[in-house]
């Protein structure tokens, strides 16, 4: 399942998630965020998964220093558990969300 995450609600859909959520950090403009959409796609199909665009929601790009995108945070029980920045393979998200 995925979400489209806001200020407004990522303490309820990320920081209350008891399951691990992947929250990937984009903007439209970013090449390697729009290679990476179709995996995170594929994955929200039977993993949660949370999208922040950083230009709508710079805050919480700031919250977590989001430096470069796109960034790849996962979070379980409140807490972040794991994270990779730039493109990654179908098979490396969901390794990445083995925790």
């Amino acid at each position: 399942m995925e979400h489209t995450l806001t200020k407004a609600n990522f303490d309820e859909i990320v920081l209350k998630s008891e399951e691990p959520i992947l929250v990937d950090f984009w903007a439209s403009w970013c090449g390697p965020c729009m290679m990476l959409a179709p995996f995170v796609e594929e994955l929200s199909k039977t993993r949660k998964v949370g999208k922040v665009n950083v230009d709508e929601e710079p805050e919480l790009a700031r919250q977590f220093n989001i430096m470069s995108i796109p960034t790849l945070l996962v979070f379980k029980g409140g807490k972040l558990v794991n994270q990779s920045m730039g493109y990654q393979s179908l098979e490396s998200l969901q390794a990445l969300m083995e925790v």
